[in-house]
């Protein structure tokens, strides 16, 4: 069976320095709000190029809590409207609905399945405060039309960072390319904790305050509550282990570029359709190697095919475990019914065919090879 993510395989890969933490953190007697947390935030912030990082419970925390900042600031207030993709996890909508904020659904560059830079500028409105944007499946969705937007209408460029841990935009690593960025240490993740966990990076100094505050029942001194915050910590223990588990981030993020290079140069099938690569990128320089484009980190190697069940079918009987990212939209969801009605052609086409297929720093090229000759042996009938 070549697994689609093998946990197990990647976290014993660390070894003994994922134990080693975990005990240290064991025998110190001090599991919240300690030194471990301090060195990854300070680590996590330098790496990817902020003045702060705020550790918190988890990807979704991280993004509610930037937008509450907002709100506390007293930047946005309830009812404001933020730009955000129709194609992507439901958790970026949920932290704006769950801020009794309004989202603006904006359809994505087929090219890319990132947020559509040209379809940003007509959808702002006097209510427009942000654009949440999505480095989806680990491709940097940054624009110089972006930056050019949020300048122009002074709006707040917030980024979910969840799925690009090490993606590169410009010389800059996504997370440091808005105002905040909210990041997820999911297990799955290119940086994976041993649970949920996730971080805010930030350069402004009043929203970090905030922010700590917020996630901390809102306090910033025990048993002084300025805010009505929330209980949203990332433990000593995961952060031991994510801290183990930076140091090598780089070096795993390669090895997915090696195989997504391997499946695209290989993949010959005329009914799939491979992930766009583009050469006109910041950090490329007019190079097609993908082993070489930075701004893309592959925590997701998407494929689109018209016949997606019959494909993942196919895979499955040849012991290929594939994931599908994602079978329903946003707006289709029971959660949002009153968006039932609408319609987003580009992203519901994304969500009928997109199919993910095995890729993590400790797939084997023969395990690549064999899901390339699958692939090109598969008949669109």
């Amino acid at each position: 069976m070549i697994k689609f993510l093998d946990l197990k395989k990647i976290n014993d890969s660390f070894e003994p320095d994922i134990s080693i933490a975990i005990e240290r953190v064991m025998k110190s007697g001090w599991y919240l709000i300690g030194d471990e947390l301090q060195r990854f935030e300070k680590d996590y912030a330098t790496y990817i190029g902020t003045n702060f990082c705020i550790g918190v419970a988890n990807g979704l925390d991280a993004l509610r809590l930037i937008l509450r900042g907002y709100l506390e600031l007293g930047i946005m207030s309830e009812g404001d409207e933020i730009l955000v993709p129709a194609n992507t996890y439901i958790a970026s909508i949920l932290a704006i609905t769950d801020c009794r904020l309004v989202p603006v659904l904006i359809e994505p560059d087929l090219e890319t399945y990132n947020i559509n830079p040209f379809l940003l500028e007509k959808a702002i409105t006097s209510r427009t405060k942000g654009i949440l944007i999505v480095h989806l499946y680990g491709r940097s969705s940054m624009h110089p039309e972006i930056y050019k937007i949020i300048e122009k209408f002074n709006l707040k460029l917030i980024e979910d960072n969840a799925q690009a841990h090490g993606c590169i935009y410009a010389n800059k690593k996504t997370g440091s390319l808005g105002h905040a960025a909210g990041h997820s240490f999911y297990p799955g993740k290119n940086l994976g904790a041993m649970g949920d966990a996730g971080a805010i990076t930030t350069n402004d100094n009043d929203l970090a305050e905030v922010v700590r505050a917020l996630g901390n029942y809102g306090s910033k001194l025990k048993y002084v509550n300025h805010f009505q915050g929330v209980n949203s910590r990332l433990d000593e223990i995961q952060a031991a282990i994510l801290q183990v588990k930076l140091k090598r981030l780089d070096e795993d993020n390669a090895k997915r570029r090696e195989i997504a290079s391997f499946y695209c140069n290989n993949i010959k099938n005329p009914f799939i359709t491979l992930p766009y690569i583009s050469t006109n990128t910041p950090d490329l320089e007019n190079s097609n190697s993908i082993k070489d484009n930075y701004s893309h980190v592959w925590h997701i190697f998407a494929i689109r095919s018209e016949k997606r069940e019959i494909l993942q079918n196919y895979l499955k009987e040849r012991d290929i475990q594939t994931l599908i990212h994602y079978p329903i939209p946003p707006h289709k969801q029971k959660a949002y019914e009153s968006w039932n009605n609408r319609s987003y052609p580009i992203t519901e086409m994304i969500h009928r065919q997109v199919l993910s297929l095995p890729i993590s720093p400790v797939i084997s090229l023969e395990e690549a090879e064999t899901v390339v000759d699958a692939i090109n042996n598969f008949k669109n009938n």
